[in-house]
């Protein structure tokens, strides 16, 4: 099912969307233990008790915290921890069932990997039941650089891939030179910081690579670092490191970027180069369809995009979450809390932390399919 007409229109469009007020908590919620719908704030403001652990993207660690700080103005007597520990941590915590929700910056795997089929364990976690992947988060991925008197960076696929593979090692090697006519490159050496633990934002940005890179990159896709650099811990990690070590480069998300005040590269798809903003991080979108099937949403992105105007690189975060299956009090505070998080309300607050706000034909489907949790 193609989403182009979902996301035609642009992010931006959508963060501009009115915010639907809410209900306040309701003066009777449902006794803690129930799994009716009508517990969902999405829905109709009541509030369950109780405590929800959840576990994994670091990409989506800002937008999660601070709808978080939202639902508890709104529903003080539920307690959300989210640990941004990295999406190939947080599948493997949700499989052990030792949190209530995941979150990954990849859908679940169907074919095997190490021994282990994601979505066969997480449907073994819910008893039985498929866990629904829920395009939660939408954040585009960021070059960012640290240059001294560079405020203006240009890459595309092959020139990037060369870098982040280590055949490329200087500032002012020819291909980026012909990228940057006019620019005052360094002689010195790219320093490459990646992802040291299993990360979603690695294999997306490796899919990037590999689509885009014109034979380049010789790794597969996967959340595990292949291509060269000094690993760092999470999304904190990198950013903080190329923030701190002159003439680097990472790849992050946008909103670290911006955090730590880093250059980010423009990006060219062979019409030009193209700035990242929540515009051209939506046209990128405009082709995606939905490969999952009734209330899974998982998305296949194009990543070799030529449409213009198009950046490129962007990741989409899940929730991952159990259809069926957990026990009646989680259930209420699972559907709860991401009934708010797809919520008109809780997805407008994105936008000021530089990710990207749902299309709202996406996040009624999001919310359809929170609501038929059981």
């Amino acid at each position: 099912m193609s989403v182009n007409r979902v996301l035609r229109a642009g992010v931006v469009a959508v963060a501009t969307l009115g915010v639907l007020a809410l209900s306040a908590c309701g003066s009777d919620p449902e006794p803690t233990g129930s799994s009716n719908p009508s517990t969902s704030t999405g829905a109709d403001g009541d509030c369950p008790s109780g405590t929800l652990n959840a576990e994994g993207s670091s990409a989506q660690k800002n937008a999660i915290e601070e709808v978080i700080a939202q639902y508890n103005g709104k529903c003080a007597d539920v307690t959300v921890n989210y640990n941004p520990t990295g999406s190939g941590a947080g599948i493997k915590q949700f499989n052990a069932a030792q949190v209530d929700f995941a979150g990954s910056d990849s859908a679940l795997k169907t074919e095997e990997k190490d021994g282990v089929v994601e979505a066969d364990a997480a449907a073994k976690r819910c008893e039985n039941n498929p866990a629904l992947n829920l395009p939660m988060v939408i954040g585009p991925v960021a070059l960012a650089y640290n240059v001294a008197g560079l405020d203006k960076l240009v890459l595309d696929g092959p020139t990037a891939a060369k870098i982040f593979q280590g055949t490329v090692k200087t500032w002012n090697a020819p291909e980026v030179a012909k990228l940057n006519p006019g620019a005052k490159l360094p002689s010195a050496p790219i320093s490459v910081f990646f992802r040291s633990d299993e990360s979603g934002t690695t294999e997306n940005f490796a899919k990037y690579l590999k689509a885009a890179g014109g034979g380049a990159w010789k790794g597969e896709p996967a959340k595990k670092w292949t291509g060269t650099g000094a690993g760092k811990d999470k999304s904190a990690g990198v950013a903080e490191a190329t923030k701190s070590t002159p003439n680097s480069l990472t790849y992050v998300e946008w909103s670290y970027a911006v955090d730590n005040k880093l250059g980010v590269a423009q990006i060219d798809t062979g019409a030009g180069p193209i700035e990242l903003t929540p515009e051209s991080a939506a046209k990128a979108l405009a082709e995606a369809k939905i490969k999952g099937s009734g209330n899974d949403l998982a998305l296949s992105v194009d990543y070799g995009t030529k449409a213009a105007g198009a950046y490129p690189i962007i990741l989409v975060t899940y929730e991952i979450a159990c259809s069926k299956g957990l026990p009646a009090e989680k259930t209420a505070l699972v559907k709860s809390f991401l009934g708010y998080f797809a919520s008109t309300e809780g997805q407008s607050s994105l936008s000021k932390l530089n990710y990207a706000p749902l299309p709202e034909e996406m996040r009624t489907k999001v919310e359809a399919a929170i609501k038929a949790i059981s």
